[in-house]
């Protein structure tokens, strides 16, 4: 643990603040989780947790000063920073004075398929962060076995997206960046059922077997499931839309469906 920082040139404040930018994220292999639920949930996770920045008025918290507590115990950079400086580096329009920076923790799309109780989430070209973060969410308190992001969603480790998910991202498994002819012959090949949600040529979602390993493509917010995922589907469902709606949002659609799996095998 260092001294307070007042400087906006300290280099990790400055790691901090290029953050913000997918650029950077991408570049570093970092992301910044903020907040005191967020940074729990991290440390209850097995992601690594590289930095931590929290101003003194945030230690009045009890549960900011367990998580220091914790943190000074592993292999973590303390910085304690002013509230000036935090205020320029944080994500958030009411911070609770607390953020870690945090390493990205993708995993292999072979190694999330291996299994005979797959419920798998893949996420088609989604393009808001706030969406992606309610659909990890979701599959997390479903019991999804992943969540598949397929190459152009939107950047899983933006703030927004984050913070959204509540904490699930370090608790359910994530890949990313998956391009279709992979996902679609190692689906075959670990044979998991491929179904995608469509208006088109479907079948009213509650008919699907989801006791059988499953694999439920849930597509771009304007555009739905590419084409290529939709011709290679094994069956298309949908969700009734009973009033005058046109349609759910994609969050929605997969806590219905999603729960319906559950009801299934449960």
């Amino acid at each position: 643990m260092t001294g307070m920082i007042t400087s906006l040139q300290n280099s990790t404040v400055k790691l901090a603040a290029s953050l913000k930018q997918r650029k950077h994220r991408e570049a570093t292999g970092l992301f910044m989780a903020e907040g005191v639920r967020l940074v729990e949930e991290a440390i209850g996770s097995n992601w690594r947790i590289e930095s931590c920045l929290y101003t003194e008025q945030a230690l009045a918290n009890q549960r900011v000063q367990a998580i220091i507590n914790t943190l000074s115990a592993r292999d973590c950079r303390l910085l304690a920073v002013s509230g000036a400086v935090y205020a320029k580096i944080s994500d958030t329009e009411q911070p609770q004075g607390i953020m870690t920076l945090i390493r990205r923790n993708s995993q292999a799309l072979s190694s999330v398929l291996d299994t005979d109780q797959a419920l798998l989430v893949i996420l088609d070209g989604l393009q808001d962060p706030g969406n992606l973060g309610a659909v990890i969410r979701t599959a997390d308190a479903a019991g999804a076995t992943a969540v598949i992001l397929t190459k152009g969603c939107t950047d899983l480790y933006a703030g927004k997206a984050v913070r959204s998910t509540m904490g699930s991202l370090f608790h359910i498994p994530l890949v990313e960046g998956v391009i279709y002819e992979d996902l679609i012959h190692l689906l075959q090949e670990q044979d998991i059922a491929l179904l995608a949600t469509s208006l088109a040529s479907a079948r009213n979602y509650l008919a699907a077997d989801y006791k059988q390993p499953v694999a439920i493509v849930f597509g771009n917010e304007g555009q739905g499931v590419n084409p290529v995922l939709l011709d290679k589907a094994e069956e298309r469902i949908y969700i009734p839309i009973l009033g005058r709606a046109e349609s759910l949002n994609v969050a929605a659609a997969a806590a219905v469906i999603l729960y319906e799996a559950v009801r299934q095998r449960c």
